[in-house]
């Protein structure tokens, strides 16, 4: 399936030239926000979406942001060509823990107590059937939910349906607005997530001294279709499993993160030799940096370009993969590869800032907790 259109909300900004023309121009999305800490009363480094979207979609930013990107998306994939008359229309909308912030104003400001019209918007179900009305798509509509892992999965999801024959096409949607001051908390607790020092300083993947990531936000939407007429990028194949090891952990021997790229190679039907770029989950943690270092050597030969870009988007959480396949996707697109700058001594193959894109192929590969290892290989359209 290709990728046909494109709809984002980001730290950047409402619209995915915001996303992308940030990324090129090296300046991390996160910025100091007060209200975070043990006494809520210090700063911290994240990437938070700006306010903005249409308040009819509830009081909080997460139902604006879901309709937006996936309006976004739309109107994206019908410029280039798409049309959805007699086709059968179906969405995936990958999702962690929903619109955390809202949740929390109904339970400790408002005591469980709202209106109808105030209650639906917050339930999962309620972004996704706004969208589904709004263009009158008849094919399934879920929510799926693999961690870190869910963009990717979204996008394998919505594969299985089509070749199940239960859709035309797709429209995947990946949303993650949880870095409020508890969520970061329990992150920073565990060793994962730094909010004192600024992104370029706490998140460095494939290089020297990085500490962990910058927790951040986001909704992107990906239309699939192989009915358009300019498509960004063609997804080729993919394939997900777990380590069945533990909760946060990596497991050591990185046996079924290995064995799930090779899987995503055979399913695509290509081999290692022919991927150019490999977009790192690049969290900036030590095991998320041993096991994909691990991937590149023993699985690519360390051969592909190193694409990397949470020390400037930051981690998106449920929508990390979704953000990074947008940015793919743009790159083939415009024959940039978006990647952050090098900060520090570095893996060789790791690209520093925007390089021209030779082509070939690039997997998109995404580690979640709880063991949720995810690889998509995508090519030029």
């Amino acid at each position: 399936m290709s990728i046909g259109g494109i709809g984002v909300v980001s730290g950047y900004g409402w619209g995915r030239e915001q996303l992308f023309q940030g990324v090129l121009g090296g300046k991390p999305a996160a910025g100091l926000y007060p209200g975070y800490g043990p006494g809520r009363d210090e700063h911290a480094w994240v990437g938070r979406i700006p306010d903005g979207g249409d308040p009819a979609h509830g009081r909080g930013l997460f139902g604006r942001a879901v309709v937006a990107s996936a309006a976004e998306a739309v109107a994206d994939a019908r410029a280039r060509g798409w049309r959805d008359e007699g086709r059968t229309v179906g969405l995936v909308h990958a999702i962690t823990l929903g619109d955390v912030a809202d949740w929390r104003d109904f339970y400790l400001r408002d005591g469980g107590h709202r209106r109808s019209r105030d209650y639906l918007p917050m339930l999962p179900s309620t972004p996704i059937s706004v969208v589904m009305q709004q263009y009158g798509f008849h094919g399934p509509a879920m929510n799926v939910s693999a961690a870190c892992s869910s963009g990717n999965v979204a996008v394998l999801t919505a594969r299985q349906w089509r070749d199940a024959g239960l859709v035309d096409d797709v429209l995947c949607v990946s949303t993650d607005l949880s870095a409020t001051p508890e969520m970061l908390e329990h992150f920073v607790g565990m060793g994962a997530a730094v909010s004192d020092v600024d992104p370029f300083t706490a998140c460095r993947p494939f290089q020297e001294g990085s500490l962990g990531f910058v927790m951040a936000e986001a909704s992107v939407a990906v239309l699939l279709t192989d009915a358009v007429d300019q498509p960004y990028a063609r997804v080729l194949g993919g394939a997900m499993n777990n380590d069945a090891y533990h909760v946060v952990s990596v497991e050591p021997t990185h046996e079924q993160y290995l064995e799930c790229v090779r899987k995503a190679l055979r399913d695509s039907g290509v081999a290692a030799s022919q991927v150019n770029y490999v977009n790192a989950h690049g969290t900036g943690t030590r095991q998320c940096d041993d096991a994909e270092r691990d991937v590149l050597t023993t699985v690519f030969d360390d051969h592909p370009s190193i694409i990397s870009v949470k020390p400037l988007t930051g981690h998106c959480q449920g929508a990390a993969a979704a953000v990074e396949l947008a940015l793919i996707a743009l790159s083939y697109d415009t024959g940039v590869v978006a990647s952050a700058p090098v900060v520090a001594p570095a893996h060789p193959r790791l690209l520093d800032g925007p390089t021209p894109m030779r082509g070939g192929l690039t997997v998109n590969l995404s580690m979640g907790m709880g063991g949720n290892n995810s690889a998509l290989v995508v090519g030029p359209a």
